[in-house]
This record gives structure tokens, C-alpha cells and sequence, in this order.
């Protein structure tokens, strides 16, 4: 892996020093951190451009940060990374936002052994920001070209069908009125899609059910997503947060409401997500043996 971030701007270096001081400062054990994905690669992006239509579409790339810790107890511990992770978006100086995955080290180490190409892309793109010498990295299992082929297709074939099922679901609920139920069934496909393309691209699920935080990975790995819910106008905002918020209101919030116009406006960018995400990911499968 590499060690250094000089590649990156000024003002990028002084964010992730900021960051690795929060980490240190709330983790007080033995700690490697790693920066991973565009930033590390030299293919990070921040842009802005319109469509045909003249709606503006925006992106800027997360801080991929993977922390290594001695215990698996300590690494699911959300009292102290949710607690690192409101810090680090409350400092005023750090304006990228930051991606966090914590890992114990016999776990990290079996997944480095058993060739998950997740992790194997880390050790191999990777850049060292802090390592206190207490963790040594297994020797990766490299996969070949067609085994990580194969993996990626039968991520595809699970969770692309899961998706579908709850799609059918969704519509049945929609036909028969039931609207808060609908609205679930529509956030648990979207989720279920955005899971299908990063296990494809990246071999990795982030135990996530925020369909913004969602939505912004799968779209750090091809920005053709970025079209599928548009945040240009405030109405446009309104609508994706029901969504996002339908997983807990709306089974929940007695005082929550979606409106058929809203889910139908909703399901029209679901099931454009489902059409892109096809399309995506057989071309990604397409790819390792080429």
C-alpha cells in the first residue's frame, strides 16, 4: 500500500489529518487506517453539469476510509463510530464527506485470505494515513479474472431478483391502496438495487438502510445514477426523502402520509433504477474477463 497523499490538494491532506486526529482521539487503541477508492486511486470527482433538459446534476466523492481495530466487539461498537462520525461532520474545516467502515483484524484477514476482492483492491490501491505496527495483513488470495466474474454474476442473480420481488410486491400494495405499505416495499426494492450494483462492483454490502448514503456509493462507481433521483428543485428533494424516510414512518409514525401522486412520481424513478442497474451491472460483469 502506499503512504503518502501528496498526489491529492493541500486542502484535501489537511481534511484527512483532521480526520485521522478524530479517529485517534475517539478510538484510543492500537489503529490502521486506510484510505481507499477515487482518493487513494488519483480519480476522485467533483462535478456539476446539466442534461439536455437543463436539470443540474451534482457529485463530489466521499473519503473511502477503512479502520482496523483488535477486537470485532469494538470494531461493531456504534457508541464510539457514530460518535466518531458526528465529529468529524460538525468540524467546520472538513467539508468532504466521509465513508467510514470499521473492521476487526481476523476478520479483515479472512477476507483477505479467502480473495474478496473488496479488501484485495484496498491492500493493492490502498494508502496507509496511520498504523500503530500492531496488525499484520494476511497475504492476499488473488481471484482471477473469472472467478471474480462469477461471484459478481451470482451477487447479481440474488439481490437483482430481490429486488424484483419486492418491485411485484410494491405494486400489488399500490393497486390495493395500501400506500404506507407500498412506500416500504418501493424503499426496500430501491435498497435492494443499490446493493445489487455495489456487490457487483465492489464485492462489499455496507450494513446500511439510508438510501441517500446508498445512492452517493453507487454512484462513486459509474455516474449514470446520478439521473435516476434528481435533486435540483426543492420538490424533487421532498419526494426522494419520503423515500428514504419510509423505512422506519412508515411502518412506525402513526402521523406519516404519502400521497399516491408522490409514489407514483417515486416508482417512476424506481423502476428507471431498475432498468439502469440491469444494464450497469452486465456490463461491469461483462468486464473482468476482458
Amino acid at each position: 500500500m502506499k503512504t503518502s497523499v501528496n498526489h491529492l490538494p493541500e486542502h484535501k491532506q489537511v481534511e484527512l489529518r483532521e480526520i485521522v486526529d478524530i479517529i485517534r482521539g475517539a478510538a484510543t487503541i492500537d489503529l490502521l487506517i486506510i484510505l481507499f477508492g477515487s482518493y487513494s486511486r488519483g480519480t476522485w470527482v467533483e462535478d456539476r453539469y446539466q442534461d439536455e433538459l437543463g436539470t443540474t446534476y451534482s457529485y463530489e466523492s466521499d473519503f473511502d476510509i477503512l479502520v482496523v481495530v483488535d477486537k470485532h466487539s469494538r470494531a461493531q461498537n456504534r457508541g464510539i463510530w457514530n460518535k466518531v462520525e458526528r465529529r468529524i461532520e460538525r468540524r467546520p474545516t472538513i467539508k468532504t464527506w466521509v465513508s467510514l467502515i470499521t473492521r476487526h483484524i481476523g476478520g479483515l484477514n479472512k477476507d483477505i485470505s479467502e480473495g474478496q476482492y473488496f479488501y484485495l483492491d484496498i491492500i493493492n490501491e490502498g494508502t496507509v494515513l496511520y498504523d500503530s505496527g500492531a496488525f499484520e495483513l494476511a497475504k492476499p488470495k488473488e481471484l482471477s479474472p473469472k472467478e471474480r466474474q462469477t461471484k459478481a454474476q451470482n451477487y447479481f442473480d440474488y439481490w437483482f431478483k430481490s429486488a424484483n420481488s419486492f418491485m411485484i410486491d410494491f405494486s400489488n400494495a399500490y393497486k390495493r391502496n395500501d400506500l404506507l405499505q407500498a412506500a416500504f416495499l418501493l424503499h426496500q426494492a430501491t435498497e435492494r438495487l443499490f446493493m445489487t450494483s455495489l456487490l457487483v462492483f465492489t464485492d462489499y454490502k455496507p450494513k446500511l438502510h439510508d438510501l441517500s448514503r446508498l445512492n452517493k456509493q453507487v454512484v462513486g462507481h459509474d455516474n449514470s445514477f446520478l439521473e435516476v433521483f434528481p435533486s435540483s428543485t426543492k420538490e424533487e428533494r421532498r419526494y426522494f426523502e419520503l423515500l428514504r424516510s419510509a423505512y422506519i414512518d412508515s411502518r412506525y409514525n402513526m402521523d406519516w402520509e404519502i400521497t399516491k401522486e408522490e409514489l407514483t412520481w417515486l416508482k417512476a424513478r424506481v423502476l428507471h433504477l431498475q432498468t439502469l442497474t440491469e444494464q450497469v451491472c452486465k456490463q461491469k460483469i461483462h468486464s473482468f474477463t476482458q
